[in-house]
């Protein structure tokens, strides 16, 4: 055995040196990377802005190409942190209107959602050195909003890029290929624009400028601006085959907030006093007898079925005005004990409450919540849903007088197959009955109504939204806004709307194209691994930063 060594002996020059602690290394990674997650983080806000109630939709590509350099030329490690701190704030502006219910619910909501973000950047930071890479990229958020749109407990839409776009020159793509098209569309033109900057960044120290040099990136540019004008190429089928007179009401509400409904009836009557009304301006001549009336989700705040006074104020209402009305209410399931419908009912004047839909995809926490024994000891929060609502199993296609009229519910506007289903069984017409007291001027409805202008070109159908307290709106199928209600105020819209009983494209070919570019995107990652994609040693930032691998 070696004798040990003498204390404050000299050190062997050529032994390594000591590696250095976990928290010293953590440090000079956060050091390191704190410039990069601030701009992801400012890219997040930047996209955040490009939605309602901002609506600065050229923010959407810009935000889409920030993340792209941000990215590229990265591990798949630190992609993840980098889509992670741009997804975060992005989510937490956008989210912000369920504040009414906790700030915990935005963090908690914002931090799930940013998980799936943060799996795109790992994809584009895996596929950024592979030929091509603003298309697989803009496969990439295909990818990562199929997968949001679908998990967990159904899966939460909000914040697709289309969403963002739904009055900008993409918009019109929607009919070809629905929203996944319009977000493949808006990812694609990011990507270009990044690989444009990055030609530009790579010419501006390497000496003598020449064509052959710039011209992939003056290509990337141009090609960016076709993507953008491709949509004015786009025919949005508008012409009707036929007509329908509506009236929408609007009754309001109490109060604003999660305690919206005040007393019992209330709101009830509120619809049926607005109705009322317009059947005295009908009688008078100073309003023009519709062929229905469209009331919204939770009209009833009592069921009618069980309490014989909400009935007969229904009843009073609907012949008044004497066509048949669109109830919105809950309502006891016949069939399962214990658990609600979320109903639209047809209501004739002669023959009362007829046939009816009820909302096929619940709200998890909102409407239902899942581990409802496990979770409700640790979240009291969630005893205010004292209740699970039923989800309904068939489309809303209703009758109304003249009109065949499909019935989304709230926020089923923002799931694809509800809406294309909805139209497939034969909906003329689109209405969304919804409730957005409980986010009242919150930036919530303004969102909300950006989805509705979306579906209207995507099938090519006008779209009818009735809230209790706004906004209520009636969008035209080229997903103009022709009339909408001011927020928190008694109202009733009166308009003529186009049946149509065409399709679009996007109708026909259905979620076809999402599959294709989500699975070519899960593919191009695939390719990256198997080509070899090597991790980049640290210490290498300057030598990648002079290639142009940003």
């Amino acid at each position: 055995m070696s004798p040990p060594a003498a204390v404050g002996a000299p050190r062997d020059a050529d032994a390594p040196a000591a590696r250095p602690g976990r928290a010293v290394r953590l440090a000079r990674l956060a050091r390191r990377e704190a410039p990069r997650t601030g701009l992801a983080a400012v890219a997040g806000l930047a996209l955040a802005v490009a939605f309602p109630p901002y609506g600065l939709w050229p923010l959407s590509v810009l935000a889409v190409a920030a993340l792209a350099l941000l990215t590229r030329g990265r591990t798949a490690r630190q992609g993840a942190w980098t889509g992670f701190a741009f997804a975060l704030p992005f989510f937490f502006v956008l989210l912000r209107w369920l504040h009414v219910v906790g700030y915990d619910a935005v963090v908690g909501l914002s931090a799930v959602e940013a998980l799936f973000v943060a799996a795109l950047g790992a994809g584009l930071a895996v596929t950024s050195r592979l030929p091509g890479w603003p298309l697989w990229g803009a496969c990439l958020w295909i990818a990562q909003e199929w997968a949001r749109d679908r998990l967990p407990f159904g899966g939460f839409p909000w914040g697709r890029l289309a969403f963002a776009n739904t009055g900008s020159p993409f918009t019109p793509l929607a009919a070809l290929g629905g929203a996944p098209l319009v977000t493949f569309a808006v990812a694609l033109t990011g990507g270009l624009l990044a690989y444009a900057a990055l030609i530009a960044y790579r010419l501006r120290g390497a000496g003598p400028r020449t064509v052959r040099a710039a011209l992939p990136g003056v290509e990337a540019a141009a090609l960016a601006i076709a993507v953008v004008l491709a949509g004015y190429a786009v025919p949005v089928p508008t012409k009707a085959d036929d007509t329908a007179d509506i009236a929408i009401v609007q009754g309001n509400v109490q109060n604003p907030g999660m305690n919206f409904l005040g007393r019992p009836m209330m709101i009830l009557n509120n619809h049926v006093e607005a109705t009322l009304q317009l059947a005295r301006d009908i009688k008078e001549g100073r309003a023009k007898k519709p062929d229905l009336v469209i009331w919204p989700e939770n009209s009833s705040d009592l069921d009618p079925f069980q309490y014989p006074e909400a009935y007969d104020r229904i009843e009073e209402a609907v012949k008044a005005v004497d066509v048949p009305v669109l109830v919105g209410a809950l309502i006891d399931h016949p069939g399962k004990q214990g658990y609600i419908d979320n109903k639209g009912i047809v209501w004739d004047p002669r023959t009362g409450p007829g046939a009816s839909y009820a909302k096929q995809h619940p709200v998890p926490f909102g409407e239902y919540v899942p581990f409802r024994d496990q979770l409700s000891k640790v979240i009291t929060r969630l005893q205010r849903v004292p209740r699970d609502f039923y989800p309904g199993e068939r489309t809303g296609v209703l009758q109304l007088g003249p009109a065949r009229l499909g019935d989304v519910i709230c926020f089923e506007v923002a799931y694809d197959e509800i809406v294309r289903d909805t139209v497939a069984a034969g909906a003329r017409a689109l209405v969304v009955q919804t409730n957005n007291a409980t986010y009242g001027r919150t930036g919530q409805p303004e969102q909300q109504l950006a989805m509705s202008r979306l579906r209207a070109v995507e099938h090519g159908r006008a779209v009818v939204t009735a809230a209790t307290s706004g906004i209520s709106a009636v969008v035209a199928p080229d997903g103009r806004v022709l009339q909408r209600s001011e927020e928190f105020t008694r109202d009733v819209i009166s308009a003529r709307i186009p049946l149509r009983d065409g399709t679009t494209l996007a109708d026909r070919v259905g979620a076809g194209p999402e599959w294709a570019l989500a699975i070519v995107g899960l593919l191009s990652c695939a390719a990256a691994v198997l080509i070899g994609r090597r991790v980049r040693p640290e210490g290498t930032e300057e030598v990648m930063d002079k290639k142009g691998q940003l």
